[in-house]
């Protein structure tokens, strides 16, 4: 028995010796991730999305294509709408954090008898290292991030983005002209060139604003939202409602600082902070332990009621405004699944579109996607913490809107992907990959609008 004890001791140790090993190596694998890391609505990683990227950045899981079990199928085309990737903060919300930090450099006294570490992290160590050069360009992680969704979309879908098709320059590239989504799509291009093997990287982009920054060109978004004042008043209620007051409250008592010296443009420079040192620099910014994870869903119900109000559902012509580009992926779908003689140029395998969360979500509105029964208000917060608008989930850095087209027995089947995951279109639920013709259906009240310079 003695003896059996021992044995069952030592395996017990090794056992419990292999467990701490695996868990040392985890946590010295991942970055130390801040605790509100996943709630920073449109400055939000790719990662925290998906978050088996951190272990494998070119992880791909392939069960995410549905094609019918039914039918023999194969993709013959792809549109990937996609957002620019990792950026440096914009002039506006730099000049922010310069003043954010010479208040609390200069008056934060960090409050009574409480250890404040992070404070003098701050005070002490904290450099203001962002400078107006700077203005929203992209960083090295955001190039990075395109790199990587290249790389796996070409794991995805090998016979559209082909080595073949990337040398022969049949896959069409399209930019907004921000300098931001221009490094995106030439990253995009260099991650194609690194999954195949090429050195030289020959950039073949163009750019159109039209498409791509629609929302600026659409005179009725312009006059009815962009320019009016009332169209945001949900949101400029909310920062003045007991939510925000509170967040702001518990942030001067961590800091130390009179109540009235702190905004709520302060308040959301603290927060972006610890948004950016993260997803430029990986880091677990001292600026962090200002908040909780309940701060941390109010001030995203903030930036979520803003997105939603100013390029969503809460006015019909957010999503209106993104007609043109609506219109193009469809004429680029149409083109690519008509049938053809054998003597025919093969159809365009793929189309890379790079734009802004501002392109992103007024697209995804006109498909119907992400508008909750209830919309989101000044005074329901309470009652929104199951809403499907989540802009931290739906366009953080990186985010994607993939359109596959695939060739089937009963003909041109259509999935979509958001983020690379599978979504179905609304009304057509029972089918993770429709009819094309189906899809088209759906839409036809969209589709038969061929004014579309009158919105």
């Amino acid at each position: 028995m003695l003896f059996i004890s021992l044995s069952t001791n030592s395996i017990l140790t090794a056992a419990l010796s292999l467990l701490l090993a695996r868990l040392s190596c985890s946590f010295l694998s991942f970055p130390d991730v801040p605790h509100i890391a996943a709630y920073f609505g449109t400055k939000t990683r790719y990662e925290e999305v998906n978050p088996h990227l951190l272990r494998d950045a070119l992880s791909v899981n392939k069960s995410v294509l549905k094609p019918p079990d039914t039918e023999r199928c194969s993709p013959v085309h792809l549109t990937a709408v996609i957002r620019h990737g990792s950026r440096y903060p914009t002039v506006k919300n730099i000049r922010k954090i310069h003043k954010l930090s010479e208040l609390v450099r200069r008056e934060a006294s960090g409050g009574t008898g409480v250890t404040r570490d992070w404070l003098q992290n701050i005070q002490r160590r904290w450099e203001m290292w962002y400078t107006e050069d700077m203005d929203g360009q992209l960083v090295e992680k955001g190039r990075e991030d395109l790199h990587q969704l290249a790389r796996r979309l070409s794991i995805l879908f090998p016979s559209l983005l082909s080595e073949e098709n990337v040398r022969k320059r049949r896959i069409n590239f399209l930019s907004s002209s921000k300098h931001r989504c221009v490094s995106s799509v030439e990253a995009f291009q260099e991650g194609l060139q690194q999954h195949w093997g090429g050195r030289k990287v020959q950039y073949s982009h163009k750019l159109d604003d039209q498409l791509m920054r629609f929302f600026e060109h659409c005179r009725g978004y312009v006059e009815g939202v962009e320019n009016n004042r009332t169209a945001l008043a949900e949101v400029e209620k909310f920062k003045q409602g007991e939510e925000m007051e509170g967040v702001k409250r518990r942030m001067a008592e961590r800091l130390g600082l009179p109540y009235h010296r702190l905004t709520p443009d302060l308040v959301e420079a603290a927060f972006f902070l610890c948004s950016y040192e993260l997803s430029i620099k990986s880091l677990h910014s001292p600026w962090c332990f200002l908040f909780d994870e309940s701060d941390a869903k109010v001030l995203e119900y903030k930036s979520d009621l803003k997105q939603y109000w100013k390029r969503s559902h809460g006015h019909v012509i957010n999503s209106l405004s993104s007609c043109p580009l609506f219109h193009y992926v469809f004429r680029t779908l149409d083109k690519a699944g008509r049938p053809r003689r054998s003597s025919e140029a093969s159809p365009e395998p793929a189309s890379i579109l790079m734009g802004h969360a501002e392109t992103l979500l007024p697209l995804l509105s006109l498909l119907g996607l992400y508008k909750d029964k209830t919309p989101p208000t000044a005074d329901n917060y309470n009652t929104q913490h199951g809403r499907s608008f989540r802009t931290s989930e739906i366009v953080p850095y990186a985010a994607n809107l993939l359109f596959v087209l695939y060739d089937c027995q009963r003909g041109p089947r259509l999935q979509l992907l958001i983020n690379e995951s599978p979504v179905q279109f609304p009304g057509l639920e029972t089918e993770d990959t429709p009819l094309y013709r189906d899809v088209r259906a759906t839409y036809r009240h969209l589709l038969d609008r061929l004014e579309v310079k009158s919105f």
